[in-house]
This record gives C-alpha cells, structure tokens and sequence, in this order.
C-alpha cells in the first residue's frame, strides 16, 4: 500500500518519495530492508536527511473511556546529504533493525488485526515532509510461533489482538505500548476462566510470556483479573515439549489464585505465586500487576475466529475483509491527519 504525494511543504514542483519494503518476511528484532525512490522535482534540491519512522495503531485507556492514536517507536535516519536534481530518479537503499518487541503482524500468513506501518519522512531544505506511509508485516520468532502453534493444539481459540498503550509492572518492557492477544480457553480451563490475555515482551537474551485471565465472575463476586510472567529461550526452540510447558503456564495460571482459598471460578486477590519451573525452557513468576492496565474489547474484536485453535489456519476463520478494512482505516486516517 504506497501513497505517492508530492511534499506539500514545498508546494508544486517540489520532489515526490515512494518508499518499497523488500517482500522477504521480517521478524521482530530482524531486518527490515527495501528503497527509497525519489523522483526530482521542478528545480534542484538539497535533500537533507531521508528518516524512516515505524508507526503503529494503538489503544489508550483513560478516565473518558477508550481512544486510538498512532504511536511512533522507532526512527531511522537512512540517507541524505545531496542535491536532488530536477527531475533525477533516485534510490537509496536502506537496512533497518526492527525493535526486539515489534508486534506480530500475522501468522502463517494470516493477520492478526495489529496494524503498523513504516513512514518516510524527506528533510529538504528545511522543510519536512511525511512523504509516504507503507503497511509493515511482521511474521513471529520461532519461538513465538511455538507457543501459539501449542496453545492451538491444547484446544485453546484465538478471539482477537491488539496493541494497548502502557506498560505492564515487573517485566522489561522497552516500548510504550504492548501486543495483547485475547484468547478463548480450552474447554479444559473454560469453567475457572472465560478469556486469557497473552503478551510476548521479546529481547537478545529471550522472550518473557505474560498471561492473564480474565476469572468467571461468582455468585456474587465480580470478575478479576490474575496475572503471570515466564520467560523462555530463543535457542533450542525445536526440542522443547512446549503443549506441556505451555499447559504447566496454564495450570499455574488458574492455580495461582486459587491456592488463596477462594473456589475455583470466584473472585479473589491476587497474589504472588512461587516461581516454578515448566520443563527446560520456561520459568514462571506470578503477581506482576498491569501499570494502568484495564482489560476491555481491542480494535481487532471483531476481527474474530472461533475457539477452532491458533495452529495451522489458527486464524483461519477471520474475515479477511474486516482486516483488511481495518488496514485501509488506519493508512487513510493517517493521510488525513496530514493533509
């Protein structure tokens, strides 16, 4: 999806910009590489700097209720320092490291619902202008996509993902917002949860897993929420037994909360769990509240699969149109803020 316009704070005349990602897939901490095209305007012109902005759609909570915005979490300045001259074709090459905690676009080819996009910005002869806006796929790390593909064959069914703005206490979360995938339980957990929340806050050294259920309401006891942490390892992925470390995940999930005496199914505090082990690649801690966190429906409910499972064709019961409309809302809201 490219946007050709003509910079605005040059008036006519001035250079147009068409920034083209490489097709090959890009994970998070990978490499994002592709070009940009610049065609001269009608006289010469210093180009100054060539910035690349990554950009994403994300939720905030506040005491109003709900609003969407588009966040920045990444700049890259990717060339610049020569004269444009009138009517020259030119393409500057660019390779980018995409930030370790980058949401998860799609998987196995199918979209989550998560838009981001990577925006060029030209810097000519002191003006500035946001020249062109691409849609950014970001396909998940292996170890990523051995979780999900487990939660799949545990029975557990994807309902929708977001991207919330805030941070979540006791983790090392780096960027100003996080990646929320909702979760409809497995049938062996649907009586003590009615949804998991699941977050990947990856780094260099591995990845910290943080789920969070939603508890079925009691009698007369509200709903709440309880939380816990696990990290695992980027290496070894393939000879981990994660339906069984991802099911230990689970079970200290429900269990967490239940040790405190309250029956299974009914609202209790939560409380801090013991770290415990789930096999050789995760261990888990529990009690790590939200900052400001407050659950509520993302802007990819709708965009929603059945409890079929997350693995092969995990998402293969969202309507793609709604997807995609969610993609086309997001790039021309955003040529409207501009224009």
């Amino acid at each position: 999806m490219v946007f050709k316009r003509l910079l605005g704070a040059l008036g006519v005349g001035g250079p147009t910009v068409d920034t083209v990602l490489d097709p090959a897939p890009v994970r998070p901490g990978g490499t994002l590489t592709g070009q940009v095209h610049l065609v001269g305007g009608k006289a010469d012109f210093d180009v100054e700097r060539i910035t690349l902005e990554l950009v994403a759609r994300v939720e905030a909570e506040h005491q109003g209720g709900e609003s969407e915005g588009v966040v920045a979490f990444d700049r890259f300045t990717v060339g610049g320092g020569f004269r444009l001259a009138e009517g020259e074709q030119r393409s500057v090459p660019f390779s980018v490291t995409l930030p370790w905690e980058t949401p998860v676009t799609e998987l196995h080819g199918q979209s989550l619902g998560v838009v981001l996009g990577v925006r060029t910005e030209l810097s000519v002869a002191g003006a500035k202008d946001k020249g062109d806006l691409d849609q950014l796929t970001v396909a998940p790390l292996p170890v990523q996509e051995a979780v999900l593909e487990a939660l799949g064959g545990l029975g557990f069914g994807f309902r929708s993902a977001d991207l919330e703005y805030g941070r979540i206490g006791g983790t090392g979360q780096r960027l100003p917002f996080y990646q929320e995938i909702e979760l409809v339980p497995s049938p062996r957990y649907a009586q003590q949860v009615s949804e998991i929340e699941l977050t990947f806050l990856a780094n260099p050294g591995g990845m910290e897993v943080v789920l969070e259920a939603d508890k079925r309401g009691g009698f007369l006891s509200p709903g709440h929420e309880a939380l816990t942490r696990f990290t695992v390892s980027h290496e070894g992925v393939e000879h981990q037994d994660w339906p069984a470390i991802v099911d230990g995940w689970m079970r200290q999930l429900v269990e967490h909360r239940a040790s405190y005496g309250s029956p299974v199914g009914y609202g209790s505090p939560l409380g801090h769990g013991s770290p415990a082990a789930f096999g050789p690649g995760g261990h888990g801690h529990g009690g790590h509240h939200h900052d400001g966190h407050r659950s509520g429906p993302g802007m990819g409910t709708a965009v929603a699969a059945g409890a079929a499972g997350l693995a092969a064709g995990v998402v293969g019961g969202m309507v793609a149109g709604e997807v995609v409309d969610e993609v086309g809302d997001f790039f021309e809201g955003d040529e409207e803020e501009e224009g």
